[in-house]
């Protein structure tokens, strides 16, 4: 089974990578570029193709991708070289990749909210008994959530989130009651020990489902990619805070070891249809993380690239390549270095489990 995961976690980041890659390509070839190489995976060669004065490659190690333009890293005087491009059109080949990530991302929410039963709102329904303590604090039914302790809820999964962060089980809501804005200061929750002694709380009202038609999906599709991107962004500050420490975050390694997990579902009863609708939504996580991340202005990433333009565009002036290929090959020395330690520290959470 451990080699159908792999082959499962191979399937799904060579598919990101591509479309992340071909975002980088459609917008190279129509903004004029020439492409000099289209590679999926790295290291050695084990497909090439040339096509036009661009060389198709498939790499022997299905770790990541790229795409290599005249005049990427170098002064090139061809008149389709990438230095030789407006700014402007420069920054949307940096992002396209990114901007495809996302959009991969939405189009398999709208698939996935399609085949679903139905679409969880964030209205009240109804509570499980009359004394539920969120009843007795001033949760009513008909409450539409719209923030809970100040962040704005998109979807179900912030209410969610919201809940996963929880210190005292007590929490601010701000509600839309009879077309009014309602602040609740204080809806409380009961508490629940679990096997492990870890400390969770008891949700005790349920919300109502919305039929699914062309609108709703897409709604929701909408809210709830724009929830993950921002799930995703406070993250990574709460890592920056120290709320998370490097021994929480996940390689490859990690992200095989969870898509078993979700694979595995299969074998402990759950339907396939579910198993599948699960694997989407991890794919749905990591391709907006694929995103996000990329468009960080770390060194080696698109979002450094965008970034040195953002300074070109203002001084006028590019930035002189060797410079900027030095910081980009720092960037990347560590980059290595922080996927090894990450690596290290999921394959000791392996032998641990």
């Amino acid at each position: 089974m451990v080699i159908v995961y792999i082959l499962v976690a191979i399937l799904v980041f060579g598919i990101i990578i591509m479309i992340h890659e071909c975002g980088h390509f459609a917008a190279a070839k129509a903004c004029g570029v020439r492409v000099n190489e289209f590679s999926i995976g790295m290291g050695p060669k084990i497909l090439r193709k040339r096509r036009g004065d661009t060389d198709y490659c498939v790499g022997l190690l299905p770790i990541g991708g790229y795409v290599s333009m005249e005049g990427e890293d170098d002064n090139s005087n061809d008149p389709r070289a990438f230095n030789r491009k407006p700014v402007w059109q420069r920054l949307i080949i940096v992002c396209a990749g990114a901007f495809m990530n996302l959009v991969l991302g939405f189009v398999i929410l709208i698939l996935v909210t399609s085949f679903s039963k139905g679409i969880t709102s964030t209205e009240v329904a109804k509570f499980y008994s009359d004394d539920a303590p969120s009843h007795l604090s001033g949760l009513e039914v008909g409450d539409r959530i719209i923030r809970v302790n100040g962040l704005r809820v998109f979807c179900d999964t912030d209410i969610s989130y919201q809940f996963q962060l929880d210190e005292d089980r007590t929490f601010e809501f701000v509600v839309i009651r009879g077309g009014e804005k309602v602040t609740l200061p204080a809806v409380r929750f009961d508490g629940e020990t679990y096997e492990d002694g870890t400390q969770g709380l008891v949700i005790d009202f349920m919300v109502k489902g919305e039929k699914v038609n062309p609108l709703t999906v897409i709604s929701y599709s909408s809210r709830k990619l724009v929830s993950v991107a921002r799930m995703i962004w406070l993250t990574l500050f709460d890592l920056i805070r120290g709320r998370y420490s490097i021994n929480d975050l996940s390689g490859p390694v990690g992200i095989v070891n969870a898509i078993g997990d979700v694979v595995g579902e299969t074998s402990q009863g759950v339907a396939f249809g579910e198993m599948l609708m699960d694997l989407m939504n991890f794919v749905v996580f990591i391709t907006v993380n694929v995103g996000i991340f990329n468009l960080l202005p770390i060194p080696a990433l698109d979002g450094a690239r965008a970034f040195f333009l953002i300074i070109e565009a203002i001084r006028r002036k590019p930035i002189a390549p060797e410079h900027e290929g030095m910081v980009h090959f720092v960037g990347f020395v560590l980059l290595m270095g922080l996927m090894l330690v990450v690596t290290v520290f999921d394959i000791m959470k392996l032998f641990k489990g």
